[in-house]
């Protein structure tokens, strides 16, 4: 009888164990996530600081000159590696011609179109099935290469200003990190 008893308490602690290492595997990708946002910040204040910098919302505008192009900067030495251009269509990010960035390169598929824009996708899917939006206004996404290397990033029906800052944020946070893997 002890010995059923006994297996019965491995196998509970068992689990606790695992239980353990799953939150402390959350905990991790939590602070992966609060370090990228923080850096982001910093790489927007930079920009902010060193470029006139056009809202997003003051390019919102059907007849006018075309909206200029805000700046993707590499956060370690603030080098321009893109620039977007917001419509009230899409975000278009044009890679600087002289990078080399091939599509395969990491965090790109894993997190920028993955974790970033599948999410986006996600929630349209949800407002779709829920009828707030039509399935032609849901977000979607075009990567234009030159072979393998990435030319130009292209985000239809953002509808959201806060996309747009999620979209230009996180393609600046992917393009710096893709640079570094190419680097090592």
């Amino acid at each position: 009888m002890m010995d059923k008893d006994m297996g019965t308490e491995d196998e509970k602690i068992r689990e606790v164990l695992e239980l353990k290492d799953r939150v402390l595997k959350k905990i991790e990708e939590h602070e992966e996530e609060i370090e990228f946002l923080r850096k982001n910040l910093e790489v927007l204040d930079s920009t902010i600081k060193k470029s006139s910098f056009t809202k997003a919302s003051a390019l919102r505008s059907d007849a006018g000159p075309k909206p200029e192009s805000i700046p993707i900067t590499n956060g370690p030495n603030g080098d321009i590696i893109a620039n977007a251009y917001v419509t009230p269509e899409q975000v278009s990010i044009i890679l600087n011609e002289e990078l080399k960035i091939d599509a395969e390169t990491p965090p790109f598929k894993s997190f920028f179109v993955e974790r970033i824009i599948g999410e986006m996708k996600r929630k349209d899917a949800t407002d779709i099935q829920g009828g707030r939006i039509q399935k032609e206004a849901a977000i979607d996404f075009t990567v234009n290469k030159n072979g393998a290397d990435i030319r130009e990033i292209i985000i239809k029906n953002y509808r959201q200003q806060e996309r747009v800052k999620e979209i230009i944020n996180t393609a600046g946070w992917s393009l710096t990190r893709m640079l570094e893997n190419l680097n090592k």
